[in-house]
């Protein structure tokens, strides 16, 4: 099946029918058990081996009910996380408490409401990256993913500089789906990581 097939408007239309579907069941879930499913997605991914050999990893912030993968943070790692600069991320470091690093500069609110790292820490640069955790509403068990439709993440995934660095997508095991409306420039995920496993493109 052509997934791409049929015309732009009606998978824009399926992927924002998807989009407020998917937010609404994931606001939805009791704290508690978004705790304890952030905290079961957040074993899974430190117990594998490609987690464990990467020093920098690209990581987010938590909104809207997000998998809450700072537990992670206190793990001796380089930590990226994005500042949106008009259509584009700059990816700089940060850590908790300043840990490792030169000078602590505090988080701010960004454009769309998300904590950013402060403009003047330290930028990474994409060479010394070796792991992506890429939020999602959904991802389809092909590694396409359903984003909030502001294509960030398409538009850096698809710049050469970026391909073929290692993205696991992270969602909550609903979100984990047997396919996705997707358009030409789509790329798949390397894998995906729920509270119930880690799946890997390559198995």
């Amino acid at each position: 099946m052509d997934l791409t097939a049929g015309s732009q408007a009606d998978r824009d239309q399926e992927k924002a029918i998807r989009r407020r579907s998917l937010l609404k069941a994931r606001q939805a879930m009791h704290p508690d058990l978004w705790r304890e499913k952030s905290d079961r997605l957040c074993a899974r991914l430190q117990s594998w081996e490609g987690f464990a050999q990467a020093r920098t990893v690209l990581a987010y912030f938590s909104v809207r009910q997000e998998p809450d993968l700072s537990p992670l943070f206190h793990l001796p790692k380089r930590w990226g996380f994005p500042r949106c600069v008009e259509k584009e991320m700059v990816w700089h470091r940060w850590s908790p408490n300043g840990a490792g690093m030169p000078r602590a500069y505090p988080l701010q609110t960004g454009a769309f409401g998300i904590p950013e790292p402060h403009p003047l820490s330290i930028q990474l640069s994409p060479a010394e990256v070796d792991l992506i955790l890429v939020p999602a509403l959904a991802c389809d068990v092909q590694g396409y993913r359903l984003g909030y439709g502001g294509g960030f993440y398409d538009r850096m995934l698809s710049a050469p500089q970026w391909r073929g660095k290692p993205t696991i997508g992270i969602v909550f095991e609903y979100a984990r789906v047997p396919r996705l409306p997707r358009d030409p420039w789509d790329r798949p995920l390397h894998g995906i990581c729920t509270e119930t496993g880690l799946f890997l493109a390559d198995g």
